[in-house]
């Protein structure tokens, strides 16, 4: 299938994002390392990074699967993947077990059965149906998932919606998306919980894909 419009909007996105984002991202560091911890990961799990941009959420998620443990990322920005292959390579040089692709969402196809997987600042991914439908449908019943990233703020602080529209602008395509950015994937968890971040700009959530069964 042919990168759809929206793809197309977002590489050219990242395009131009991919050279800063390290240091851009810097003060979302915190949510970060909360939405790992989220996951509950031991030794020896596989987690499946969503998105991984240039790949800082790589090391965290190792340090605590260890070496016996697996990484799955993707990324469908070539320019954010390159970043990100750069930092897998030295990795998987000191023996840790990295599974990365270059991919959307809406096509990536992956190997093995996640323990877990991190949603981290993924708004477009997290609002595109058929991305949520290709990624459930490899994820088994029980994966912990984590998720965070922007949202309105509450419509008592309604004015202030047009810096979060204009914060996640030059990320995403569906920047207008912001009132409820879970709501495609919360039907697909059991006990979603989520709280706000950044004085109600952000969020972040955590929960288990439902089994298929009754």
């Amino acid at each position: 299938m042919p990168p759809t419009r929206d793809n197309l909007r977002s590489i050219r996105k990242y395009r131009h994002a991919a050279a800063a984002y390290d240091r851009t991202t810097r003060p979302t560091w915190p949510i970060r390392m909360r939405c790992i911890e989220l996951l509950k990961l031991d030794a020896g799990d596989c987690v499946l990074d969503v998105g991984c941009g240039t790949g800082l959420s790589f090391e965290p998620i190792l340090e605590k699967v260890g070496r016996n443990g697996n990484l799955i990322a993707f990324e469908q920005s070539p320019h954010m993947f390159r970043q990100a292959e750069l930092r897998a390579k030295g990795l998987i040089a000191q023996g840790w077990n990295i599974e990365l692709l270059c991919a959307s969402a809406e096509e990536v196809r992956f190997k093995g059965r996640p323990d877990a997987a991190l949603f981290h600042y993924v708004h477009d991914i997290s609002r595109t149906p058929q991305a949520v439908d290709n990624l459930f449908e490899q994820l088994p019943p029980g994966t912990r998932i984590a998720i965070a990233g922007m949202k309105f703020f509450p419509w008592w602080l309604a004015p202030l919606n047009l810096l979060a529209w204009l914060k996640n602008r030059p990320y995403n395509v569906r920047a207008h998306e912001l009132h409820k950015p879970w709501s495609l994937i919360e039907p697909r968890l059991q006990n979603f919980n989520w709280k706000p971040t950044q004085g109600g700009m952000g969020y972040i959530g955590s929960g288990r894909v439902r089994g298929t069964g009754p």
